[in-house]
């Protein structure tokens, strides 16, 4: 991954200065991130540093949920998410994404279907598992939709 920002010729002071960067990934990926628009003055047609935190930790909960799954055997034939970050002051007094909640609705076919228990239970190995949500010290909590 590379990072890459410049001035192009723009103001630079207190306040006044672009936030607008490009986020360039090792597969050709490229992204226009900005800081968050509002308080702290980012591009709204770019995504934002706790965009991109909220992201890693959903998707990386989605793909370890399908490998649990796959691996005990149910069929899922989708998977949404609509996460939710938090920004507050942390502990210490410092701003911070302070909670993630994901919320991921998910559709299965197939003859084994899960339980609303076994659902539940799916979720929490796949939370417990999942080595973003091991790595910050957000609270993650995860509050799936009931089965359809």
């Amino acid at each position: 991954m590379s990072l890459e920002w410049s001035r192009n010729g723009g103001p630079f002071t207190r306040d006044n200065y672009s936030r607008d960067h490009d986020i360039r990934f090792s597969g050709g990926q490229s992204l226009l991130n900005s800081a968050a628009p509002g308080k702290y003055a980012g591009n709204p047609g770019a995504s934002n540093p706790e965009e991109l935190l909220l992201a890693a930790l959903s998707s990386c909960h989605m793909l370890t949920f399908l490998a649990v799954c796959a691996n005990r055997g149910y069929m899922v034939d989708r998977y949404h998410d609509d996460a939710v970050a938090l920004l507050d002051r942390n502990a210490d007094g410092q701003m911070a994404v302070v909670k993630a909640i994901l919320a991921p609705e998910v559709s299965f076919s197939g003859a084994k279907q899960p339980s609303a228990d076994e659902y539940a239970k799916l979720h929490e190995r796949a939370h417990q598992a999942c080595f973003i949500a091991n790595s910050v010290k957000t609270s993650v909590e995860v509050k799936p939709k009931p089965l359809a």
